[in-house]
C-alpha cells in the first residue's frame, strides 16, 4: 500500500497546473490524508473563516496522483475502500455572501448579509454519530456519521487549471453525499497520468449542501485505482453495489439536471441495448435525482437508477465488482 500524508505546503488548490505529487500503478491501493475545506485552520467557534483563512487558499486537495498508463480517451476508475474521520471534531459555518439562502455576487440583493458563524461538531466513530450543538440555544442532536468526499477529480483538458471549488466535467467540488465508501467513481482522462486529486471530506452532508458547508473534517481515505483503456467518460459517473449515477455540473441548476439525466439515459441505452427513447422512458419512471451542491460557481445534480431496473447491467467490464473484491 502507498501511504501519502502531504505537508501543508504540498496541498493543492487547483485541478491541473501542477506536477504529480506521487505516482501509482493500476490496481494499487493508496491511503491518503486529506485536510478539511478550511485547511485545518477553523478549530473552534471563535475561528471565523474570514479571519483565519486566506482566499483563494480554501478547499485544498491531496495530489495530484499520476496513474501509470492513463492517457486521454481512457477512463480512470477510483474505488473508495474506506473514508474515516482523522479527528474527533469537525466544523461547519455560514458566510455573509456564500450559500443557497443569502445574497451573492451573482444574486445581488439589498438584504443584510448572513452572520458568519461556526458550528463545532463532536465526531464519535465508535458510536457512528456526529453531535450537533445549536449556537443560539440549548438544542442538541445526534446525526448518523456518513463520511464522504465533496471534491474529487482529474486534471481538465486543454491545459486548463480550475480552482478546486469549481465542479465541471473533470469532477471538482461536486459535494454529493453519494461519493462515499463502497462506491467506484469514473472520470474521463484528459492528460497523461490523469492527475487525480481528492479533498473536502465531510462527516455528513445534506443534499444540496444548502448553507455552503458540510460537517467538514480531515479524512484518512483508502482508494484503489484502475485504468479502463480506450473508453471515454463524458462526465463523472459513480457506481455502487446497487445503483448507477451520472453527475452534471453547470449553471443554472436545470442545466446541471439536464446534463446528468442526459448522460444516465444515454449510458443506460448503451448498457441495455434499449432504443434511446425507450431508455428515456425507463429512466423517467425509475430514476432519482439527488442534489449535489447548490452554492458553488457551478451547481451539481446527479441522476441515479437502481441496477435492478436495468436488468443488472455490467458497466465498464464489471470494474466496480472487481475492485471491490480486491480490497
Amino acid at each position: 500500500m502507498v501511504i501519502y500524508r502531504p505537508s501543508p505546503d504540498e496541498l493543492s488548490y487547483t485541478f491541473g497546473g501542477r506536477p504529480p505529487a506521487i505516482g501509482v500503478k493500476p490496481g494499487e491501493t493508496v491511503e491518503l490524508y486529506t485536510e478539511d475545506c478550511f485547511g485545518g485552520r477553523v478549530r473552534t467557534v471563535d475561528d471565523l473563516p474570514s479571519q483565519v483563512c486566506e482566499f483563494p487558499y480554501l478547499n485544498p486537495v491531496t495530489g495530484p496522483i499520476h496513474v501509470e498508463g492513463a492517457e486521454p480517451g481512457d477512463t480512470l476508475a477510483v474505488h473508495f475502500v474506506s473514508i474515516a474521520p482523522a479527528r474527533e471534531w469537525a466544523v461547519s459555518s455560514t458566510f455573509p455572501h456564500f450559500g443557497a439562502l443569502t445574497g451573492t455576487h451573482t444574486t445581488a440583493t439589498l438584504h443584510p448579509p448572513l452572520d458568519e458563524l461556526v458550528w463545532l461538531y463532536d465526531v464519535d466513530p465508535a458510536a457512528g454519530i456526529v453531535r450537533y450543538h445549536a449556537r443560539r440555544g440549548d438544542f442538541r442532536m445526534e446525526l448518523p456519521l456518513d463520511p464522504m468526499h465533496g471534491t474529487a477529480g482529474v486534471a481538465p483538458a486543454a491545459f486548463e487549471s480550475r480552482m478546486t471549488i469549481v465542479p465541471d466535467v473533470h469532477g471538482g467540488n461536486m459535494d454529493t453525499p453519494e461519493l462515499r465508501a463502497g462506491v467506484t467513481a469514473y472520470f474521463g482522462v484528459n492528460v497523461p497520468g490523469a492527475l487525480f486529486a481528492l479533498g473536502d471530506g465531510h462527516c455528513r452532508q445534506g443534499d444540496g449542501e444548502v448553507c455552503g458547508t458540510g460537517v467538514e473534517s480531515a479524512m484518512n481515505t483508502v482508494l484503489i485505482f484502475d485504468v479502463i483503456k480506450g473508453v471515454a467518460t463524458p462526465t463523472p459517473r459513480f457506481e455502487s453495489d446497487t445503483a448507477l449515477m451520472s453527475a452534471g455540473s453547470a449553471r443554472p441548476l436545470e442545466d446541471a439536471y439536464r446534463m446528468s439525466q442526459h448522460d444516465l439515459v444515454t449510458w443506460a441505452a448503451s448498457l441495455t441495448g434499449l432504443d434511446l427513447l425507450d431508455a428515456y422512458q425507463l429512466i423517467s419512471q425509475a430514476g432519482e435525482a439527488p442534489v449535489g451542491n447548490v452554492c458553488d460557481p457551478n451547481y451539481t445534480m446527479l441522476a441515479k437508477v437502481a441496477k435492478r431496473y436495468l436488468g443488472t447491467p455490467t458497466a465498464y467490464g464489471d470494474t466496480h465488482a472487481r475492485l471491490r473484491s480486491s480490497r
